[in-house]
């Protein structure tokens, strides 16, 4: 029984086809054969359908992920508030310590906050607590990030040769290393402080730096020796490419994301060991705060009543430290090849 010939269905906005019209047509000129003009019409019915695919890098899918992540958006949203106040506060108002403010009313144990002065006033000299959070900001803020990549910058540097060579000087890099987290860190860290540091800004960076290596070499070592033994390296190897391209070229890049978020840890470790060792009085000289010396400079008055003075550099570092802590949260779970983007 014959039925009738349809023409095909199309997307819409498109003429319809007759493919059975067409193919006759392309027959009686000799161009083509019914079946290579039908698929021929049927392709450029199906072109409107085409889709474009998207090529994503790794660190384009380690974004597209930590999007998702809340918590790491708003820790990076903190941070990044934090910095911006670091770098423009103290360029906007800057604290001089010589400079003794002449209040309205004298009040030995400062003043709660107010409209003029938001986060209220010192004892004694009666100081701007807010002037003070906003300087030391940047001290702080500079101690943690300073100390973080010049250890990193150690660590992988060890790691990679331990790694990488191994051997004897990989028992002698990872022996030291053991020394090293032997010893209480805390304990060597106020005793350099004391006697080296004469409250100088970067020789505190360095001592911190100093003694915060040594975790990141150990995870820089285990990820190198992991990474030598894949098929790529092997090949690298076989064609003669160098060591040094090697490693720069072809582990330390596989290697580069669980550094990333150890190194973030590292950040809030050292501004937390920065606050301890300047509340002792071992840190940075007092004529530069930083967080960790206004809580110290506010010890006293404490009993007076001054909640202020060390409240607000308190819940900076509390702030600072939760919105480091949430970033490397996110970066861990960006950078896992195993979670969906």
């Amino acid at each position: 029984m014959a039925q009738e010939a349809k023409p095909l269905s199309t997307p819409t906005g498109s003429a319809p086809i007759d493919v059975e019209a067409d193919a006759v047509q392309a027959i009686g000129m000799g161009v083509a054969q019914p079946d290579e003009a039908a698929a021929l019409r049927r392709e450029e019915a199906g072109a409107d359908y085409e889709v474009a695919l998207e090529s994503l890098n790794q660190w384009q899918l380690a974004w597209r992920k930590f999007r998702h992540h809340r918590l790491a958006l708003m820790g990076l949203g903190i941070l990044g508030v934090l910095v911006a106040i670091a770098i423009v506060g103290p360029v906007l108002w800057p604290f001089d310590f010589n400079s003794i403010p002449k209040p309205d009313q004298i009040v030995y144990q400062g003043r709660p906050p107010s409209l003029a002065h938001p986060f209220g006033e010192t004892g004694g000299l009666q100081r701007d607590v807010l002037n003070l959070v906003i300087n030391g900001a940047r001290t702080s803020l500079f101690i943690g990030f300073s100390s973080m990549m010049l250890g990193v910058l150690i660590g992988t540097i060890v790691g990679s040769i331990a790694g990488f060579l191994g051997g004897v000087l990989d028992n002698v890099l990872m022996r030291t290393v053991d020394v090293f987290l032997s010893i209480p860190l805390l304990f060597l860290i106020l005793v350099a402080s004391r006697f080296f540091g004469n409250g100088n800004v970067m020789l505190i960076v360095m001592i911190f730096a100093f003694f915060s290596w040594m975790g990141i070499s150990r995870l820089v070592r285990s990820l190198f020796l992991s990474i030598r033994e894949r098929e790529f390296v092997e090949a690298a190897r076989a064609v003669g490419v160098r060591d040094r391209r090697i490693i720069f070229r072809h582990i330390l890049p596989n290697a580069i994301s669980p550094i990333v978020v150890s190194a973030s840890l590292i950040v809030a470790a050292n501004i937390i060991a920065e606050a301890f060792v300047s509340f002792l009085g071992f840190g940075v000289n007092p004529i530069y705060p930083t967080w960790g010396n206004i809580l110290s400079n506010a010890l006293t008055f404490i009993p007076l009543g001054n909640w202020w003075w060390p409240f607000f550099p308190g819940l900076m570092i509390i702030l600072t430290v939760l919105a480091v802590n949430f970033v490397g949260d996110g970066l861990r779970d960006a950078l896992d090849p195993r979670t969906r983007a």
